[in-house]
Order: C-alpha cells, then structure tokens, then sequence
C-alpha cells in the first residue's frame, strides 16, 4: 500500500511509535522496545526523539556502550536530552566525571526537560493480560519447560500481536505457526467522507461511518498496549531540544518521501474511541426554557401513536430553523456504525406515512420561502406571533426529540431509517444543508494518518516477523526474499544486516556473510549480540588478524559477555592453542549456563583428542538447546568415530530436521549409510546435497569418491577436477584425480598429478608408492589414499 508523505502522516507515524516504544519499556519488555525504537530510529536517523528511546531502551537491555555510542556525537549535534542519557549511561560503566560534564551540559540547556518526565504518563499497578501471558513463556523457556512455554507465548500474540518478545520465543521453540495465523492480514483504512445527500444516500447504501484503525487505543477493553488505560499521554509542552523541533525533518526513505514535520506532543483526536462524549449542541433560544418534565414527553408520544395528529407549520418551521451540527458530527464519527444510526428520533414512530405527507407539504412551503429569499429576521416574527405557551411546547418537544433518542428502547413501531441528516425533507430545487466544515476534515484526516500509521508499524513487523520466521527453521532463501521487501531504511539496519549474515554463513557462503558483518560493525561499532557468529565466520575464513581484533574489541566493550570470551576461544582455536580455547570457552558458560554455543565449540575443539569428553560437552549443549543442530552433529560424528553407524545416523537426521537444506548433513547422513553398505541410498543423498549447495566442496568429494566405488569414472573426474580448480592447494583432491586417470588408462597424466600431489604433500610418498605398485586395485587403497 502507498502511504501518505504529508506531515500530518509523519507526525502521526511519530507519535505511535513513541506511544508503542513508551508501552514496551514501562511493562519491562526490553526487546520488545529496543526492535520497534531500532524501527523508528531508522526511518529518520537524525530525529533527537527517535535517538533518544533507542539508547533508553539498548540501556535498558544492558548495552550501555551502544546507547552511549548513540548520543555521544559532537556538542553541536547533542541535545540536553542526548546529554542526560549520555550521563545515565557513564554512570553504568563507571564514569564519574564524564558523568557529571554530562549533567552539566543538560543544565546548561534552559528549554530541556527530562526525557523521563516531560510525557504524562499513567502508571499501571498491574500489567495486562498479555503482558502476563508472555513474562510466563520466558520463565519456561529459561526454566527448560518446552511444552508449557509455546502455549503462554500464543495466548500472549493473541491478546496483542505486538508483542515481539513473544515472537521471538516461539522462533526459540521451533514451533512457528504461520505468520498469517498470528498476524492476520489487516484490510488498508479508509478516510472518511463528508456526509452524502439523502437521495444518493439511499440509492447507493453507502454507511457513514468506517471502521477504526489496527491497534487503535480503546477504552475499557482489554489486551494489547494500545488498550486499557493509555501507558501514557502525548500532551504537555514540547521544547525544540525534545523530540523534533521546528527545524529538525522527519524523513523517511524509499515508502515515504523527505518531508518537514512540525511535530506536537498532542494527539490527534481519535474518532473511534465509544466513550469521547458528542460535541455540546449551541444554545439557541429554546434552550434558555429549560427541560420540561417527563409527563410532557409521554404525551406528545401518545398523541403521535394514537391520534396521529398533525402539528402547525410554524412547529415544523421551528424545528428545521435549529440545525443540529454537533449531534450530526457525533454520529457521523461514531464507531458504531449504521448500528447506532438505526437508533433514530423516538418521534417517527407507526404514523410514518401521515408525517411523511405532512413533511412533503411543509418542506415544499420551505423551498419556496429559501428561494424567495425571505430573512431569519422574519422567520423569528412569524414564531413570535404564536403564544407563548404554545411555542414553548414546541421547542420543548423538538428539544427532547433531538438530544434524547437514545433513552427509549427500539420495538417493532419505531422507524429504522438514518438519523435525521438524511430524513430532512428537502425540495428538488433546494440544495442539501451541508455540515462537514473545515474542522470536520482535519478531525476526519487526523483520525485517517493515525490508521495508516498503525498500518504501517503492523505491516512492518508482519514483514521482520516474516524473515525472523525463516531464519528460525532454517529456510535461508525464504528469509533473504521476506528481507528483500523491506523499506531500504530497514534493510540497512543492524539486526536486519545479522540476519542477512546469518544466512550467507548458513548456505557456507562465507565471504558474502563477511560483508554483511562488516557492514554490522561499521553501523554499531559497540554491538556485542550475535558477534559468536562472526568471530565463527573469521575462524572459518583463517582470517587471523581480523578474528584477534575482534576478539580484543568484544573484550574491551563488555567483558562480561559470552560473545566476547566465544570469540577469545576461537582466536586460540585459529593459533592450535587448544588449552587456552577450552579455557575461553568454560568462562563464557560461567557467564551464561545457557550458553549452548559455547558447550558445542567446545566439543568440537576436543572430539580428536577425547571423543567421551566431547559427547560429554554435545549432551550439555543439547540440555541447553534441544534445537542446537551443531551439537547433534557433533553427537553423530562421535559415534561415528566408536562405529555405531545406526546411533550416528539417528543423531544426523536429528540435526537434518532442525536445518533441513544443510548440504553438509545430508553428506554426514549419507556416510553413515554408505558405511553400512547401501551404496544407492548414500549416492541419492549426495546428488540431493549437491543440489542443495553446488559449490559445497566437501560432499561433491565425497560422491567422487561413492562415484569411484561404483565404478563410474567419468563423473568423478568431473567432480574432482571442479574441486580442483576450487581449491587447487588441496592434495587429497588432486591425489584422487590422479587414481581416477590411472583406472580410465590416463597413465601420462595421472603421473603429472601424483607430482603435484607430492609437492603439495611431502608426507603423502608413501601412499603414492603403493598406489603405483598397485594394479588397478581401487578397493584395497582408497581408505589409505584419503588424509581427511
């Protein structure tokens, strides 16, 4: 959908999502604050206000080196607001007297007020249902109760979609209902028109009234943050140092274009909020005669269902000179729709057709008086002339009639047509009275940016949620496609860039995920989540220099991080120092016992030395994490060390159904059954492999040599000689071409490659010796022919 770029849009995005990060952070859902404040810090990066909630929130969730690093820019660029969170931050890491320069930069500032204390916000002294629901799947989550955690976190996304907390602990479960099951589709809003005419009202049927926004607050309704009582309210004053200013722009890239906003703390008046009360109808001289007793009313009542008499025209002429502007406004805005339009004046009641004539001669008689132009002046005359007590009865019955149609209950006699807007009889030749004025249509596209700003928070997250979804269950193109649609703003953003990191490094395509990981550091240079993966990704790269920098970096900005002690462990891993990577790796689960990375590296550093250690460190992990698809290979490889080639494979498919499209398990699946002499099954499996990643080098080895057995030359020359221009320095690939060409009667050169191979490997002569005094033999060398 196209959204408006008019600053009224703008400010209305603006305020939705200050209301919804100010919600998250007072219920204590740090991450649910810190991705929609890292939504609404991308869309304008240099918005004070927007900078502002992300650094809140990154200290909230325990960053105080990022929050920093967003408000320390240089004095010119800095707020006092930017100054006091820069001092709640030193005082977290211990900086006293940068804290206290600080606190006197936002003293020096005479318009700021404190970020925390410049909204009204109303205190809640117990959450929400919803809020209760997701606090309860993260306390089973951590406490290693599975079954009990999914339940409470889908009863949370139901009673509030915005709970992204919530989300992410199903991604943690593994079971991830559909994204439209949890986040249904929204129709787009519709802004609402100015009332029509009745005759084209009842030709076409149109309602007049539409339907409230996404997430829109309601009053005394219960579930979501945008519910119940308001976490707080947009109101006071703004100074130009909060939030944005008369100079500052709220941009937003690619879905909106650059626009200036002058941005106020209060809220646009919102038209579907049940209890906002009608708008008080001006006083006019019936007014002044105040209310007459009840008994008057159920009179006039009875006269009108018995009698069916026919009031004067001059009654009549009393009570069309009254228009109604604020009751007709009140409905028209009403959330209920045509259901509180069928409500109507108790007066039209089973006489319908006797009025109805009598309403066609009198508004006859008053087309003819408005177009002979005829002045209110002597309108007034005329009611002057009537008696006194007379024209009071009058006004009095036409008052009650129009400010009092809800307090008698509908029944089978009373009328069904629309409010009285639209039952105003009107001659051919007199226009329709209107009653939208200006202040209509800025209520009206007031209460329609709002709509479209929350359809386009709701929208935006059905789209992270989306990718998020796929990078859970593993499925890489999925996600990459779902981060394609994003706004460009969001596409750029840190924990988007880590997921499009996490992707390339799954599908082993290592130097694109390096890319997406550089771009990460350089826009949060002190960020310290997910940074395991890229010290991992360095390792496999053999990027030495890059993974001790890293690793030093992480250390110095928070050496109480797990990630940071992961990444020591795998520069001592890199240098071969094996004792000390242990040691590294054994701190971090101190840090955090949950920590199932850090128990899988270490089973992994230790499986050729001790393999009843390493299962020791894979069952820890998978305590941790049953999803831990590393640790379940590391359990099958194990076993296939000590030859239970069925435990192995059993713990092969277990990883094979967390990562599915993991071409590296269906190769590891594949040896296991090739081990247990089912040649075509494993030769299936590593066709499916190397359709999964065709530039996978280690199971396009692997079926050469499955090609080799079966005897089918041809193909694992083909294979050996891509693995040879791929890695050229690789000495078992150009050992096992070498045999291919000697079985196919390539004796020439088969005897260039085993020269090759020599040099490459002086350790391998031996082996080359027994494959030239070996008559075309395959069976009895191939085992002592392959080093890896």
């Amino acid at each position: 959908m196209q959204y408006d770029t008019t600053p009224s849009f703008l400010l209305a995005l603006q305020q939705r999502f200050q209301l919804l990060i100010w919600s998250c952070l007072d219920a204590d859902l740090g991450r649910s604050a810190g991705f929609y404040a890292e939504r609404y810090y991308s869309i304008d990066r240099d918005n004070h206000d927007a900078r502002h909630l992300y650094a809140t929130s990154l200290l909230k969730l325990g960053q105080p080196h990022s929050a920093l690093h967003l408000v320390n820019t240089s004095p010119d660029g800095r707020c006092g607001g930017c100054s006091e969170i820069k001092y709640r931050c030193c005082t977290v890491l211990g900086r006293h007297r940068q804290a206290r320069e600080a606190l006197l930069e936002s003293l020096s500032d005479p318009q700021y007020t404190s970020s925390l204390s410049n909204m009204n916000r109303e205190a809640r002294v117990f959450p929400d249902e919803a809020i209760m629901h997701c606090r309860a799947g993260n306390m089973a989550l951590k406490g290693n109760l599975r079954d009990q955690a999914g339940p409470s976190f889908r009863r949370a996304l139901a009673l509030n979609p915005l709970l992204w907390e919530a989300f992410e602990g199903l991604c943690a479960l593994g079971t991830i209902p559909e994204i439209q099951e949890l986040f249904p589709a929204k129709p787009p809003p519709v802004k609402r028109a100015p009332p029509m005419p009745p005759e084209d009202l009842q030709k076409r049927n149109i309602p007049l009234a539409t339907g409230v926004g996404f997430f829109t607050p309601e009053v005394g309704t219960a579930g979501g943050l945008f519910r119940q009582t308001q976490p707080f309210r947009l109101g006071g004053h703004s100074t130009p140092r909060e939030g944005l200013g008369p100079n500052d722009t709220f941009n937003v890239e690619n879905s909106m274009l650059h626009a200036e906003v002058r941005p106020s703390r209060q809220p646009p008046p919102q038209a579907s909020q049940p209890n906002h009360p009608p708008m008080s109808r001006p006083l006019s001289s019936a007014d002044e005669s105040g209310p007459v007793q009840k008994k008057l009313r159920s009179g006039t009542l009875q006269r009108a269902g018995g009698e069916a008499k026919s009031p004067k025209p001059s009654d009549d002429r009393s009570k069309k000179a009254r228009a109604r502007p604020a009751l007709i406004l009140a409905n028209f805005f009403s959330s209920s729709g045509r259901n509180s339009q069928s409500k109507t004046t108790h007066t039209r009641n089973a006489s319908g057709a006797l009025k109805s004539d009598r309403e066609q001669s009198i508004g006859t008689r008053r087309s003819t008086r408005l177009l002979s132009g005829s002045s209110n002046k002597s309108t007034h005359a005329a009611k002057s002339s009537l008696p006194r007590r007379r024209q009071a009865h009058t006004r009095t019955r036409s008052t009650e009639s129009e400010m009092d149609d809800d307090q008698v209950p509908e029944g089978p006699a009373y009328s069904t047509s629309p409010p009285s807007i639209a039952r105003s009889p009107i001659s051919d030749t007199s226009p329709a009275p209107s009653t939208w004025t200006a202040a209509d249509e800025q209520a009206a596209q007031e209460a329609f940016d709002i709509e479209q700003a929350d359809e386009y928070i709701y929208n935006l997250m059905r789209l992270i949620a989306s990718a998020t979804r796929a990078l859970a269950l593993y499925d890489m193109a999925t996600c990459l496609k779902e981060i394609d649609k994003l706004p460009h703003v969001h596409q750029r953003s840190g924990s988007v860039m880590v997921m499009v990191g996490k992707c390339h490094y799954e599908l082993t395509e290592y130097a694109t995920a390096e890319r997406s990981f550089d771009i990460v550091r350089e826009l949060e240079p002190y960020r310290v989540w997910d940074m395991e993966v890229y010290s991992t990704l360095l390792w496999h790269l053999r990027r030495e220099v890059q993974l001790s920098f890293l690793a030093q970096e992480l250390l110095a900005t928070d050496s109480r991080s797990p990630e940071a002690w992961i990444a020591v462990g795998n520069c001592f891993s890199q240098q071969k120092e094996k004792a000390e990577a242990l040691t590294c790796f054994r701190r971090a689960v101190q840090l955090d016992p949950t920590c199932a990375y850090a128990f899988t590296l270490s089973g992994h550093e230790i499986v050729d030395d001790d393999t009843d250690k390493a299962m020791s460190f894979f069952q820890s992990a998978l305590h941790a994490d049953p999803r831990s698809y590393n640790a379940w290979y590391g359990l099958g490889v194990c076993y296939l060390r000590k030859n239970k080639l069925r435990v192995a494979e059993y713990h092969f498919r277990k990883a094979l159904e967390i990562h599915p499209n993991n071409a590296v398990l269906l190769g590891c699946v594949a040896v296991a059954i090739e081990r247990r002499g089912d040649r075509d099954t494993a030769l299936a499996l590593y066709e499916q492999a190397v359709r999964t990643s065709p530039d996978n080098a280690l199971v396009r080895y692997r079926r050469a040599k499955i090609l080799i057995a079966k005897k089918r030359y041809k193909r694992a020359a083909e294979d050996l000689e891509y693995l040879r221009d791929l890695t050229p320095e690789e000495s078992n690939v150009i050992f096992q071409l070498a045999k291919v060409y000697r079985l196919l009667g390539d004796e020439l050169k088969a005897a260039q490659l085993l020269a090759v191979a020599r040099d490459l490997s002086p350790k391998s002569v031996n082996k080359i010796k027994k494959l030239i005094d070996t008559v075309k033999d395959e069976e009895a060398v191939e085992e002592e022919m392959d080093e890896g």
